[in-house]
């Protein structure tokens, strides 16, 4: 058990607890942690301060040291995790770095929230399993749908409505350059050595071969690679809405493995999934239950503008012949606060997350066996 749950714990007296800042270090600070994990830490800034900032480029580490006051800045994830005023650590370096992150932070005692993928393949995720259930820690995955009030909404709506007939999962958007060029001013280096980002697109490359054994056409890696990046939020909300299908019955990938299309068995009905990325900057991601009576839908839209309503959409004969659709937005904000918010209680009352290290090994093995249908396909 890390240091601060034990501070934690003996500052409750009499049922009362007095909030004690949980201090971050920032593995990885390319654009979804200025664009989004900033913000949020920052607008809680009663629950969270930024002691320490890691990333392979000192022009960006120097940048974001100035602007956002920290002054502990490192190119070794190795020297943040072993500071002692680091109490929990965000991973969010490119995918192929999580896994090594996560396991040093886990090492050192800290707790975790790791972006996803929280790794690329069976065997680094066994490796978490095991480090966390070993040092005690939190871990939890940054899914960060999941913790939106809207979803939350859907899920509590969803035990109510029925006999489940089908299901259906849709992201589709461009890609995310498209929106994030027209609104943030990302901190970029443009003159980083080129074997940098070589090393990096080699231990992906390496990783991502182990994970699929034998079947590593290059159309079915971007497949998987896909499914790492943007499917993961969609099958593990899928997962949290429906719970854990039975098996995929179906699965294909077309346009070099940009283009993805599955079918889960729930048993008393199917639920149809859909993605792809294209060059329309737009967003267009839900997930939809129907029943005999009703049907509800959840509408996300971009995470790389913050808080942007998510939505939920009931729909049910009206007994006069028609139709009435409820548009449901349960509260302002943003899911990225609604996540760090669950990982202040998460850590400081000593529970596990939702979306936990074993949590993820369930969608390793949906993309696991939809991968082995498109070998077939």
């Amino acid at each position: 058990m890390s240091n601060l749950t034990q501070e934690t714990d003996n500052q409750r007296t009499n049922g009362k607890r007095t909030n004690r800042k949980i201090r971050i270090g920032i593995v990885g600070c390319g654009e979804v942690t200025q664009i989004m994990h900033w913000p949020s830490l920052n607008q809680l800034a009663d629950l969270y301060e930024v002691t320490a900032l890691c990333d392979i480029s000192p022009l960006v580490l120097e940048t974001l040291g100035k602007r956002w006051n920290v002054g502990a800045l490192t190119t070794d994830h190795g020297e943040l995790v072993g500071r002692s005023d680091v109490d929990a650590v965000l991973v969010a370096s490119p995918h192929a770095f999580h896994a090594e992150a996560t396991l040093a932070a886990i090492a050192a005692g800290k707790h975790v929230l790791v972006e996803k993928p929280m790794s690329v393949n069976q065997r680094e995720a066994n490796e978490i399993v095991a480090a966390q259930q070993k040092n005690r820690v939190v871990v939890q995955v940054g899914y960060m749908r999941r913790y939106a009030p809207a979803f939350l909404y859907a899920c509590d709506a969803v035990k109510q409505i029925g006999s489940i007939k089908f299901a259906r999962v849709r992201d589709f958007l461009g890609s995310n350059s498209l929106i994030i060029n027209q609104t943030s001013a990302v901190i970029r280096d443009h003159h980083l050595p080129k074997r940098i980002q070589e090393e990096a697109n080699r231990r992906d490359e390496e990783l991502v071969i182990e994970a699929l054994g034998g079947n590593r056409t290059e159309d079915v890696k971007t497949a998987y690679r896909l499914m790492l990046g943007l499917s993961s939020h969609d099958l593990s909300a899928m997962r949290e809405l429906l719970g854990m299908p039975g098996r995929v019955l179906f699965a294909a990938q077309r346009a070099g493995g940009r283009y993805l299309s599955a079918a889960f068995d729930y048993e008393g009905f199917v639920c149809q999934f859909e993605t792809g990325v294209d060059n329309i900057p737009r967003f267009d991601a839900h997930l939809e239950v129907f029943a005999e009576q009703k049907t509800i839908r959840v509408q996300y839209d971009t995470p790389y503008v913050r808080n942007l309503p998510i939505r939920v959409f009931m729909t049910e004969a009206n007994g006069q012949g028609g139709v009435t659709t409820i548009d449901a937005h349960p509260a302002w904000g943003d899911p990225f606060v609604a996540e760090w918010k669950a990982f202040y209680n998460n850590v400081t009352e000593n529970r596990l997350p939702k979306s936990g290290p074993e949590d993820f090994l369930l969608d390793l093995e949906l993309f696991t066996q939809m991968v082995q249908l498109m070998r077939k396909d």
